[in-house]
């Protein structure tokens, strides 16, 4: 099965933190009546957590947001769309976002599928254990084409009342504390964003060089490299780089093509590269630069462009 459970690392949800015995009214697959009558409920936990499972599938952030604290869907406002796509992404254990079918297990329990071209999910639901504003569902989540039960994950969901709304309180049993995370989920975000920004220096500077020993000079300008809106390749859009990296755009940096010198013509002709976080501290820290020996430098310069003063990059 493609993807995982992820377990976000946080604060220890300590209501969760005492060992509970669950009856088969937690069973995602019993038979008892839940110990609460929220299973008849239009607006209970378990509608809601099927809620929140269905908008995971098509990764409609509009519809998973809703189901968010005020604190956390503060925090998820300010995440980036990546950011918040992988966060959906770990509830339903698939990559690609899928279309998601609700229906009820042969005793009642909440099932919802989640179906994409390459592998479908099945999430059953279990009997609510309430205490107070606060719920928990147990749940499996399985590969549907799975008839051994090899691929089953259960995990228990918490879910809190707020402002007489269910929202989601945690993923397992460590909470759903967006905040806490957002400074370790963007230096992780900001690495692959700086390593996606070098690749696309290295892939510009690659393609000036093929311009340059097809028509004899330099580019004016990133334009010049990129895809011709009709018929060939020609001088004015080579067809070397997508449209992102033509209008100087790529994960997060923008990018910066400047010609060194008045001449563009033949070998000698020189040029320099840069790459700034587009949200400094958010899509990258470090400003990149190619000087104009092709040598890589790279310095946290909020968010300002670089020079061949910074450190090189090995």
């Amino acid at each position: 099965m493609r993807g995982r459970i992820f377990f976000l690392s946080g604060a220890m949800l300590l209501a969760a933190a005492n060992a509970r015995s669950q009856d088969s009214s937690s069973n995602p697959g019993g038979s008892t009546a839940s110990a609460s009558s929220e299973t008849t409920a239009t607006d209970g936990p378990s509608v809601a957590l099927k809620a929140v499972l269905s908008a995971a599938c098509s990764q409609n952030q509009t519809e998973f947001v809703r189901f968010l604290t005020v604190r956390n869907r503060e925090a998820f406002s300010r995440m980036t769309s990546p950011a918040r796509v992988a966060l959906m992404r770990r509830f339903v254990l698939l990559d690609e976002p899928g279309k998601p079918t609700a229906s009820g297990n042969p005793v009642g329990r909440p099932l919802l599928r989640c179906q994409t071209p390459e592998v479908t999910t099945e999430m059953q639901i279990g009997g609510t254990e309430l205490r107070n504003n606060i719920a928990f569902l147990p749940m499996e989540v399985r590969d549907a084409s799975d008839t051994t039960g090899a691929s089953v994950h259960r995990i228990t969901m918490g879910m809190v009342r707020e402002d007489g709304e269910w929202k989601l309180l945690s993923l397992g049993l460590l909470l759903l504390d967006l905040p806490a995370l957002e400074v370790e989920w963007d230096a992780a975000e900001m690495e692959t964003t700086e390593r996606n920004a070098i690749e696309a220096l290295n892939k510009v500077s690659a393609a000036v060089e093929l311009y340059r020993n097809k028509y004899l000079r330099l580019p004016e300008s990133l334009a010049n490299l990129g895809p011709p809106l009709h018929g060939a390749a020609n001088g004015q859009a080579a067809g070397l780089l997508d449209s992102d990296l033509a209008n100087g755009m790529k994960s997060g940096y923008a990018i910066r093509y400047v010609i060194v010198g008045a001449s563009t013509l033949g070998a000698p002709a020189k040029y320099e590269l840069a790459a700034t976080p587009l949200q400094y501290g958010r899509t990258g820290r470090r400003s990149l630069f190619r000087d104009s020996h092709g040598a890589l430098h790279a310095a946290d310069r909020r968010g300002a462009v670089g020079s061949e003063a910074d450190p090189k990059v090995e």
